[in-house]
């Protein structure tokens, strides 16, 4: 799959090339459109090189050069496949009229052929200008600006003390991609200006290796909850994305995450619970490993997880992969209040605006933005602090969730 679509990437990218290659006329016009296209041609060689001879290293993990390469070539082609988009259809356009001419025994003007080529040029650079200044701007400052998203879960089964309980989670943080922590640290500095009273991590601490989370331990000590901190592993912190020389190896890094994580305040629940309490009354914070459609790991044991819970308790599931709940919960015999999940990052990019939303992951993901709602079990999909792969956002924008629990009486 990949290779099939590397090999349609180098045809647009060909065939782009020689399209636009003859609109220009003057040698200072070509030369400078030959110098940007050679520039989008390095980070796309490099970027190839890199993806393919590093594969799965460690190296490419921890790599903040590959990101920047990756991104930008990925930011280049975007833009170049609106521009095909456009000279494709004037290609299908002139076929059409060149047939008819044929059949009519007249000729085409190529002075005509080729203003009208200069004119759809410009009208796709222009169109094209759109997604390349939008995706520069989710690198450059989209990756950072960090949104906050309130909402109130009403429910006769809270229990009265736990009224205005707030509840702020986090997600998805891939703490190894961040290339600034003052911005990293102005995240974190929102989440304690909201004085939750639990902080709930769901997932993907790290791309793939614990020493990602270095540096970063006194900036996670110093987020502070009034009832504790908890934390469950996503897909990335298995470590499955990269080799190992052991199975050993992989699973000694999976242990030294928790470590790492533990030490800054977080408790790790792997398929169990643990109780909160206030004013002697309590609610069930449970916790499952990793669980989620093929080919993602479904490590994740509800049925260990709830193991002791009364009906009657108002719980929290913190489950990273939002398909858990879809797959799992709904249809569990134990009644789950509440549950929070990531992993889908909304893609990182799309269009969030009263009344429409949309992102390409909604294709993949049923549920992968937001609130969900059935049968009185509530999902709610946070769309990630961090990034992977596209070094940026741009329309779903980093995010931390406050949902205050409200009893009714």
């Amino acid at each position: 799959m990949v290779i099939f679509f590397l090999i349609l990437f180098l045809i647009i990218d060909v065939y782009v090339f020689f399209s636009l290659k003859s609109v220009y006329k003057t040698d200072k016009s070509r030369k400078i459109f030959l110098w940007v296209y050679g520039i989008s041609w390095f980070f796309l060689v490099v970027t190839i090189i890199m993806a393919f001879f590093l594969f799965r290293t460690k190296f490419l993990n921890s790599s903040m050069l590959f990101t920047v390469f990756m991104g930008t070539s990925f930011v280049f082609w975007v833009t170049k496949f609106v521009i095909a988009i456009f000279l494709i259809g004037e290609d299908v356009y002139r076929f059409i009229q060149f047939t008819r001419k044929s059949i009519q025994a007249k000729k085409l003007s190529k002075e005509n052929i080729e203003s009208r080529r200069r004119f759809v040029a410009n009208v796709a650079y222009g169109f094209a200008a759109i997604p390349f200044f939008s995706l520069m701007y989710g690198i450059m400052y989209g990756k950072y600006d960090f949104r906050i998203h309130r909402k109130r879960l009403t429910s006769k089964r809270v229990p009265s003390s736990f009224d205005g309980f707030k509840i702020v989670q986090l997600s998805d943080i891939h703490i190894g991609s961040f290339d600034s922590k003052e911005a990293v640290q102005k995240g974190f500095d929102m989440v304690n200006d909201l004085e939750p009273d639990l902080i709930l991590f769901t997932g993907d601490m790290v791309n793939n290796l614990a020493e990602e989370i270095e540096g970063y331990e006194d900036m996670l000590t110093d987020l502070k909850a009034r009832f504790g901190k908890y934390a469950v592993l996503g897909n990335h912190d298995y470590g499955h994305y990269i080799k190992w020389d052991s199975e050993e190896e992989r699973l000694a890094n999976i242990e030294r995450l928790v470590e790492k994580i533990e030490s800054t305040g977080f408790k790790m629940i792997r398929n169990s619970n643990e109780t909160i309490e206030v004013k002697g009354e309590q609610i069930s914070l449970v916790g499952v490993e990793n669980w989620g459609n093929k080919p993602f790991p479904q490590y994740g044991d509800i049925d260990e997880a709830l193991n002791g819970l009364s009906e009657e308790t108002f719980k929290v599931l913190m489950s990273h992969d939002p398909d858990h709940y879809g797959e799992i919960v709904l249809d569990h015999p134990t009644f789950v209040d509440l549950t929070l999940s990531g992993h889908t990052h909304g893609s990182q990019m799309g269009i969030e605006i009263p009344g429409f939303r949309w992102s390409p992951v909604q294709y993949r993901y049923k549920r992968w933005a937001g609130w969900y709602e059935e049968n009185d079990q509530v999902l709610y999909v946070n769309r990630g602090f961090g990034y992977i792969g596209y070094p940026g956002r741009i329309g779903i924008w980093p995010e931390i969730t406050e949902i205050t629990l409200e009893s009714i009486a």
